[in-house]
């Protein structure tokens, strides 16, 4: 069997994968891994199979990135189950370090994450994604209702976590995804859900990401940026 060998990043990485596994897991099919309850995680250039997942799926051109500043991070991570599950990113070059700094901190609080697959998997739609309980970061796409405007994910420096936990909620009750509605009220607190002040919001703004939920009228509580936005 093929294998991809990855460097290592001083979180304890994992320095050979099966090329299968990754393939797998990147198509959503994945699997919870019986693993130690240790992170580790990796970054890697986006090259081969993954590049040509993604090209023409969540990157195509007209980007405002280049492939060649995007990194993939695979990372390990607790699931509902409370099972350590196997999980990819992909985040801008710039952002890759202080992304893997927060996944070990989340790992580390046992926080739990349902999925973590990239967003091609749901052919690059957010709000498929979203219904999925997905958890993603990079996506070439505009922010929604504003034409011509890119969104922080568009540059690979913006995560959304959990977003049926996590839902975007407006001063008018929209609420998105739909089936995040029975989150839209953040008392009490449930399995998955971020809150202000808590320890996701704190590992997130120990290493520069900003959350949604902060801001003033309406909140975005899946998402986190390096911006702000």
């Amino acid at each position: 069997m093929p294998f991809t060998r990855r460097r290592n990043t001083g979180f304890a990485a994992v320095l050979v994968l099966p090329a299968l596994l990754l393939v797998s897991g990147i198509a959503g099919i994945g699997s919870a891994a019986a693993a130690p309850a240790k992170f580790n995680g990796s970054i890697e250039r986006i090259e081969g199979d993954v590049r040509d997942r993604i090209t023409g799926n969540s990157w195509h051109r007209g980007c405002p990135v280049p492939i060649r500043n995007l990194r993939l991070l695979s990372v390990r991570h607790w699931n509902f189950k409370r099972q350590v599950d196997r999980g990819y990113l992909i985040v801008h070059a710039d952002s890759a370090r202080s992304m893997l700094r927060v996944m070990r901190g989340l790992f580390e609080q046992r926080f739990v994450i349902r999925r973590m697959r990239l967003v091609d998997a749901y052919g690059s739609n957010d709000r498929r994604s979203m219904r999925a309980d997905n958890t993603s970061a990079f996506n070439c796409r505009e922010i929604a209702g504003q034409p011509g405007v890119w969104s922080q994910h568009a540059y690979g420096r913006a995560i959304d976590i959990n977003p049926v936990e996590n839902p975007y909620v407006t001063t008018t009750g929209y609420v998105s995804p739909p089936n995040g509605a029975a989150f839209a009220d953040r008392r009490p607190h449930r399995k998955g859900m971020v809150t202000d002040k808590g320890k996701v919001v704190r590992i997130f703004a120990r290493n520069g990401w900003q959350w949604g939920g902060n801001w003033f009228g309406t909140k975005d509580y899946q998402h986190f940026s390096v911006s702000g936005s």
